[in-house]
């Protein structure tokens, strides 16, 4: 049975496919972060989840035989990593 991930507007990942979860203010500070994210954009490979919500992370999923997906979420990392942790103890 697949575990999922709520990362705001209906949109859910699942937890084995989570690379990492970044804080958007402090990981996009390098840039190679900048790049990477930038790069993900023109690719056509970052959802935006967050509508008229403020973002606050991006979740990087490793999509089967694709290149990695990028979610910008209105959660915070904590609040997400919590969640996470909440569904392995199911």
């Amino acid at each position: 049975m697949a575990m999922y991930l709520h990362l705001g507007q209906n949109t859910m990942v699942k937890v084995k496919s989570i690379v990492g979860v970044f804080d958007l203010d402090t990981s996009t500070v390098k840039k190679s972060t900048k790049n990477y994210v930038f790069n993900a954009e023109k690719e056509k490979r970052v959802v935006n989840v967050s509508a008229e919500n403020l973002p606050k992370s991006f979740v990087v999923c490793a999509e089967q035989n694709e290149k990695n997906k990028i979610y910008v979420s209105p959660i915070s990392t904590s609040t997400l990593i919590k969640r996470k942790e909440m569904r392995s103890f199911l």
